[in-house]
């Protein structure tokens, strides 16, 4: 299967207008739903914008967070002062999941003219999408991942992570800064299970919405692919494969068993980052 219009996600794409009409529209909805609630706070905003302005040429960055709601993005970047970015060149781009913003040909437009990289759930990490969040890494491009895979809003550590963000991280040809987050509230604001299992039709008025950006994690990579592959010369009896290609990554070659190892370890950390930031902001 092709991409999903991938046409509409080109900067050039009507010279522009789209992708800004969208991107404005979105942060003026953004505010309109932080001024719903009580009281918004961020906490470390400084550490992500200056990452996002001002790291250096060609070295992408990752963004990964908790995903509480279908408000978390665009809310999280649009309606917190402090976080605020109306720049086209400089608005994140997104994983988002096919079956919930890629229904129809209208959300399909909407949702890639403002930089939305449609997902699908169970399509593995060299699905045709994976592709395309690469090679917007490979731009040094922002990328923001969900690696929980789905909205979770039981207060509970944070879950085993899938293994999309790990892909990523490895097989970009500069290894991105990976930056943490984590927010509360929006489960409050937007419950799933508010009337009958459904959602509110409208956000939910004076909530109290948290941001905590974190500190960039520090990944040892060539460390962590020398400790995969040799960890996966010692598998006696190898895991069950699907015929990934061999990936290579710090100057070496992993099979899938080894990638499994490495994508294993790259994900635990993450989920230990947010872990630790969760319980922070629990606290704060």
């Amino acid at each position: 299967m092709g991409r999903i219009m991938e046409w509409a996600a080109r900067s050039d794409h009507l010279r522009g207008i789209p992708r800004k009409t969208v991107i404005r529209a979105v942060g003026a909805f953004a505010r309109a739903v932080a001024n719903l609630c009580k009281k918004t706070t961020v906490h470390n905003a400084d550490t992500l914008m200056t990452l996002v302005r001002s790291r250096p040429p060609g070295v992408p960055l990752i963004t990964v967070s908790n995903h509480m709601s279908t408000l978390d993005d665009p809310v999280m970047w649009g309606g917190f002062k402090g976080l605020l970015s109306f720049d086209p060149k400089l608005a994140r781009w997104v994983l988002a999941a096919e079956d919930i913003c890629f229904k129809n040909p209208v959300f399909s437009y909407i949702f890639r003219t403002g930089k939305c990289i449609p997902i699908t759930r169970g399509g593995g990490i060299y699905q045709e999408h994976m592709s395309e969040a690469l090679e917007r890494l490979k731009d040094g491009s922002w990328l923001h991942t969900f690696p929980e895979g789905k909205v979770f809003q039981e207060d509970v550590p944070i879950r085993r992570l899938k293994w999309g963000t790990a892909s990523l991280i490895a097989r970009s040809p500069v290894t991105p800064i990976v930056l943490p987050i984590i927010h509360r509230g929006f489960d409050e604001m937007m419950p799933e299970n508010y009337f009958y299992g459904r959602r509110p039709p409208l956000p939910l008025c004076n909530k109290n919405l948290k941001v905590v950006v974190g500190e960039p994690i520090e990944f040892d990579l060539p460390m962590m692919v020398e400790t995969a592959v040799s960890a996966s010369r010692h598998v006696t009896s190898p895991l069950q494969e699907t015929k990934w290609p061999v990936l290579s990554s710090a100057g070496q070659k992993l099979d899938e068993t080894a990638q499994r190892y490495l994508y294993t370890a790259l994900s635990e950390k993450i989920q230990s980052s947010l872990e630790t930031l969760r319980l922070l902001a629990k606290r704060l």
